[in-house]
């Protein structure tokens, strides 16, 4: 019979064992593409020495295809919790190693059992995905196993932070656990995303396309919006992922982390004053305005690359997290398109359901013209940002610096959807079109149409109208924009306000 030490030491081999995957062999093979391994990625993620695993021993029932003879420790998966900066988090790290990191019955309920935990807890998920797809020798309780991942993810929508790391390849069904979660990291050369893979579209569109070109990390990134972040290597990742956290708060009933602030509340910026060009026409870049006022001048944007017409990214005023969306004038003048309107919607209502307040940056001359945006359904899409804005009861602070015409200006959070602040510059312009547009149409005719179009400019072309009706609260020097946004979150820190009661509303998906 074995001794009390025999068996601890039993014990001790049998997590050794586990704790190298699928062997040597192919953990060198993983570090070759420049690739981490599961548990490297899981200890670089979070702070030294806090990760506890859970379901270690966990092992496959399938007896299918020669199964049984098959190996696989900690079946393919690596889940537990730890903390990044000292706060609770789950995660889970797909372990490409083993079986090819691929998903069966008891793969998913590893998955299941961490959600679950995170979801009672109220504290964020990580998922690592780094896998060949379905575990196909499990035939269905493979595709059940994702149906309840699926499940959870929709449950915790909105309760806690979810984020998607996709590390490998993530293709068939397997991507639609990310697709469900609030943000999806990408790395470029090593993660692919898809429904169907290169050789599948060939066979049936006879369409040749690279692994790269179809679902890599910068396609996601620049095309199709699927992704929100991309990074240069694991390391890197990994780094970012706790950049981001670092804003978020862990759950739907707290508040974000309030940091440390070392940036004066009341700094004035006086490059903000000669910033904007003279010519209204004229570019300039809305980054410019955000590092200025921002605290030291940090701020984390989201999808930077997709939709560049628009900005969304965390920042943080007087140590407070925010969410801000601002026109970009650089790109495509600020309008807003089909995928502007996509990408700020959702950032807005992720915002609002975790207690982040909103800072609006209006530059927008309207909606992008033409056939290809109207077959594309900006109606649809634009009305989403309408709703998003309108839905969201967190403080929501507007500040106009130029343009804010038609319907635009209402979609970029105008006081009647709900803004709780809005402030102007003096350069800014608020009307239902720009001012020499409107004026040709009025005195369309007139013999004195030049003298009158002037006059019409000089008056219409500011944001006083606005402010004689209430709709602009204060106009306000561009120096002064920081001091002043960050008063106004101050006093709406006691914001309460609520919605008609209602299972959901139907946004214009």
């Amino acid at each position: 019979m074995a001794t009390v030490q025999e068996k601890i030491e039993d014990l001790k081999a049998r997590q050794e064992k586990i704790k190298l995957g699928g062997g040597q062999k192919r953990i060198d093979k993983q570090h070759a593409t420049g690739k981490l391994t599961a548990r490297e990625r899981v200890e670089k993620l979070l702070d030294p020495n806090t990760f506890v695993e859970l379901d270690q021993f966990v092992t496959h029932r399938c007896v299918n295809f020669d199964m049984a003879s098959v190996n696989a420790p900690a079946e393919g998966v690596v889940t537990g919790y730890g903390t990044i900066e000292g706060r609770l988090v789950y995660v889970f790290a797909q372990d490409f190693t083993v079986v090819g990191g691929s998903l069966g019955e008891m793969h998913a309920a590893k998955i299941v059992k961490v959600q679950q935990l995170a979801l009672k807890m109220g504290a964020p998920i990580i998922g690592i995905n780094d896998s060949g797809g379905a575990r196909i020798q499990e035939a269905v309780d493979a595709l059940s196993g994702y149906g309840k991942i699926f499940y959870n993810n929709t449950l915790a929508s909105g309760v806690i932070p979810q984020i998607s790391v996709i590390m490998g390849p993530c293709a068939g069904g397997a991507v639609y656990s990310p697709a469900l979660t609030d943000f999806i990291y990408m790395v470029k050369n090593t993660s692919q995303m898809f429904i169907t893979g290169p050789q599948v579209i060939k066979s049936v569109t006879a369409e040749e396309v690279t692994a790269e070109a179809l679902g890599g990390a910068m396609t996601h990134n620049t095309t199709s919006g699927v992704a929100h972040f991309v990074a240069e290597n694991d390391d890197d990742c990994l780094e970012q992922i706790r950049c981001l956290m670092s804003f978020l708060p862990g759950n739907n009933l707290e508040g974000s982390p309030v940091a440390l602030n070392t940036d004066d509340v009341n700094r004035m910026d006086d490059s903000l004053n000669t910033l904007l060009p003279d010519n209204p026409n004229q570019p300039y870049n809305m980054k410019d305005v955000i590092s200025s006022i921002v605290d030291n001048g940090d701020f984390y944007e989201v999808q930077p690359y997709f939709a560049q017409n628009i900005i969304t990214c965390f920042a943080r005023f007087d140590g407070q997290t925010v969410g801000i969306i601002a026109n970009q004038p650089s790109v495509m003048a600020g309008c807003l398109d089909v995928d502007a309107s996509d990408k700020s919607a959702r950032f807005i209502r992720f915002c609002d359901a975790f207690n982040i307040p909103l800072v609006n940056l209006v530059d927008v001359p309207g909606f992008l013209p033409g056939v290809s945006q109207e077959y594309g359904g900006i109606i649809r899409h634009g009305a989403k940002m309408l709703y998003a804005y309108s839905e969201a009861t967190v403080p929501k602070v507007t500040v106009i610096t130029r343009k804010a015409y038609g319907g635009s200006y209402l979609a970029m959070c105008s006081q009647d959807l709900g803004a709780d602040q809005v402030m102007a510059w003096p350069t800014s312009e608020i009307a239902v079109m720009g001012p020499a547009g409107a004026a040709n149409i009025i005195f369309r005719g007139d013999p004195d149409v030049k003298a009158k179009t002037e006059q019409y400019i000089a008056e219409f072309a500011t944001p006083y109208k606005a402010a004689e009706r209430g709709f602009v609260d204060q106009v306000i020097e561009p120096k002064e924009t920081r001091p002043r946004i960050i008063t106004a979150l101050s006093m709406l820190a006691s914001k309460r306000e609520q919605r008609p009661q209602k299972k959901h509303g139907n946004i214009p998906l």
